[in-house]
């Protein structure tokens, strides 16, 4: 089975899917019927299951990512996005859940030029936050720069029966060679596992992306077969990247991990 846990959709439709005030950003391209698109593109790459992840661009609002999941119940499941600034983001969270159990993570951003979500991993509402998490059985996915790999360390410590997802190979663009030791560091826990997407954020040479092939088995190799899982792009870009290693590893990577972390086995 692969399982692809990265994509992001967004409605051309701003009337029923408005952006959020706080949006980060928005988005260059819409579809008409976004989730349509991502399920042709899924067969296409051959990918059997997914975890779409609640974009910057609708806040707190999942409106999109409900109407999928209520679509696609059993091929789907989907992240959510809270601030945790807000005090009443635990709440929320909690009331998400309890609507849509399909919603199987919170996500944490921040790295350098994204810095208005938190100011540190210290902060009291990015405890709450993570603790509602913990207690709602979620798996934490942080969308971090290497320069906040450190901080996160207690939290992961703190709750050590919740599993965190480490976004985009935690992000070295955004940080110096000391700070993604960090990110390495992380292997230290066994409840943590790295994503390996955002490759085409450090490297131009599609579509392999062999320029960074050191840089990717040294991640890979950190943190082992076990607690990998392929983020996006092509299955066939993560099997030129782990080519010599066997294919069942290959398979845990493309799939396997994230099918008994979520229950799909």
């Amino acid at each position: 089975m692969i399982i692809e846990w990265n994509h992001h959709l967004f409605s051309s439709d701003a009337a029923r899917y408005p952006w959020h005030p706080r949006a980060t950003y928005v988005p260059h391209q819409t579809h008409a019927d976004p989730l349509a698109d991502y399920l042709r593109s899924m067969h296409e790459r051959g990918v059997d299951r997914a975890v779409i992840v609640q974009p910057e661009p609708y806040g707190d609002d999942h409106a999109l990512v409900l109407d999928a999941l209520a679509r696609e119940p059993d091929r789907l499941r989907a992240t959510s996005l809270f601030y945790p600034q807000d005090a009443d983001a635990p709440r929320k969270l909690e009331a998400l859940v309890q609507r849509e159990p399909r919603i199987v993570a919170t996500r944490f951003h921040a790295h350098r030029g994204k810095e208005m979500y938190l100011d540190s991993f210290a902060d009291a509402g990015v405890r709450a936050l993570w603790e509602q998490a913990a207690r709602l059985g979620l798996i934490v996915e942080l969308h971090i720069g290497p320069n906040y790999a450190g901080q996160v360390r207690e939290l992961i410590a703190a709750f050590p029966d919740t599993p965190v997802l480490i976004d985009h190979l935690g992000e070295p663009a955004y940080g110096s060679i000391p700070e993604y030791a960090d990110v390495l560091a992380l292997a230290d826990f066994p409840n943590v596992i790295m994503k390996l997407s955002g490759i085409d954020h450090i490297a131009d040479d599609p579509p392999a992306y062999r320029s960074v092939g050191r840089f990717i088995r040294q991640v890979a190799d950190a943190f082992g077969p076990a607690r990998l899982a392929w983020g996006g792009d092509s299955p066939a870009m993560m099997r030129a990247h782990l080519a010599d290693w066997p294919d069942a590893d290959v398979a845990r990577v493309l799939g396997g991990n994230l099918a008994r972390l979520l229950g799909w086995l």
